[in-house]
């Protein structure tokens, strides 16, 4: 009999899952490919031209190692958000830069604060290091910001995790209630402020840059407005003690070459970036407006997406969402209790868009049929 060597217990123990389905698996189920592809908050606008050019221009140096410092795009970094070089670091997006954030601050069974139905794989990273999750529910869609800070003090939790704009409601919180909350936070208790939706939120939900707070550390990308999403780079920007600490554990040869120079055209095009997010900002409408013709509410969004209040309970908002996929239409939903009435459709070009607006209505009357 063979014998395996053994798992640690913390692995031993953890559920065979990933925070996500791809759509790429539920095509290969399906044997056909989805027509309109909504539901993984992607940019269907792609990255700046620019960018593709120098990608072009570049993939033969391709067999080379990536500068394991990510030198120029941090320099790129530092200079756009005013900062220093040392407050700053790439990861392999932001799902990379949480992973590594849990690791420093998160012992086996400490407690660390979320809320109840936000970035899954946020989870899925406290789990895999041993961490307890404190979920705390949502407040009229959008996470409590006095929920988040009567469970950190309740559970004396060294990590508590915020997104703003959030996933998966699209809502936000102004810079005076942000900054209200980060002053009523133990200094013992790092905040992860996950603003994966900066570039399409309104100025006056992002709080000014500074890295004179001890325990903040905010995390950016280019995956969501500037359309690299496959290419995985984010960055993470802080005091420079809490990124040297990063730089400890960091992957150093975890962000490709490819990545670094695609993320340094991307951050040089801004006018690029603009017009993406005067296109996302009409999608957006587009995506609304078909939701209200349908009977349905849609809550407002400062995101790449636009969730959608079906009106009824979570078994309904899964129908509609299930006969949408059957339809060959990919969007997602939220699944936690009370968001999970709803549906959640990311921005998409025009004729996805149509594609959407037409099948919506069918969708909806199968699954009034039960």
């Amino acid at each position: 009999m063979s014998i395996r060597p053994p798992l640690t217990p913390l692995i031993e123990a953890l559920p065979a899952t990933v925070p996500f389905v791809g759509p790429e698996a539920q095509q290969r189920d399906s044997g056909r490919a989805f027509r309109a592809r909504m539901g993984a908050n992607e940019s269907s606008y792609g990255p700046s031209p620019r960018v593709i050019a120098r990608m072009e221009e570049v993939a033969r140096d391709m067999w080379m190692y990536c500068d394991p410092d990510n030198h120029d795009l941090r320099v790129a970094l530092a200079a756009h958000l005013g900062i220093g070089k040392d407050n700053v670091v790439i990861g392999e997006g932001i799902d990379g830069l949480l992973s590594l954030a849990v690791r420093m601050y998160v012992s086996p069974g400490d407690a660390v604060v979320t809320s109840l139905g936000a970035y899954p794989t946020f989870n899925f990273h406290v789990a895999g290091v041993g961490g307890r999750l404190v979920p705390v529910p949502y407040e009229n869609d959008r996470e409590s910001l006095d929920g988040l800070l009567e469970a950190v003090k309740r559970e004396k939790a060294p990590l508590v995790y915020l997104s703003n704009p959030d996933n998966p409601m699209g809502t936000w919180w102004e810079t005076d209630e942000l900054i209200r909350f980060m002053d009523a936070l133990p200094e013992t208790t790092m905040l992860i402020l996950d603003e994966a939706y900066g570039e399409t939120a309104p100025a006056s939900a992002l709080p000014p840059v500074q890295v004179n707070r001890l325990n903040l550390l905010r995390m950016r990308t280019f995956s969501k407005a500037y359309g690299l999403a496959g290419i995985r780079c984010g960055y993470a920007f802080a005091d420079a003690e809490v990124i040297a600490n990063v730089e400890k554990i960091r992957n150093h040869y975890g962000v490709s070459r490819m990545a670094q120079i695609a993320g340094l055209e991307a951050l040089a095009d801004q006018p690029y970036l603009a017009s993406v997010v005067a296109r996302v900002a009409a999608a957006r409408d587009r995506i609304s407006a078909i939701a209200r013709d349908n009977g349905l509410s849609p809550i407002p969004s400062a995101t790449n997406f636009v969730t959608i209040d079906c009106g009824r309970d979570a078994d309904f908002a899964m129908r509609v969402m299930q006969n949408l996929l059957a339809r060959d239409v990919f969007i997602r939903k939220p699944m936690a209790p009370v968001l999970n009435r709803c549906i959640r459709v990311s921005v998409g070009l025009d004729h996805e868009i149509d594609i959407f607006g037409e099948e919506l209505p069918r969708a909806l009357a199968d699954a009034a049929k039960g």
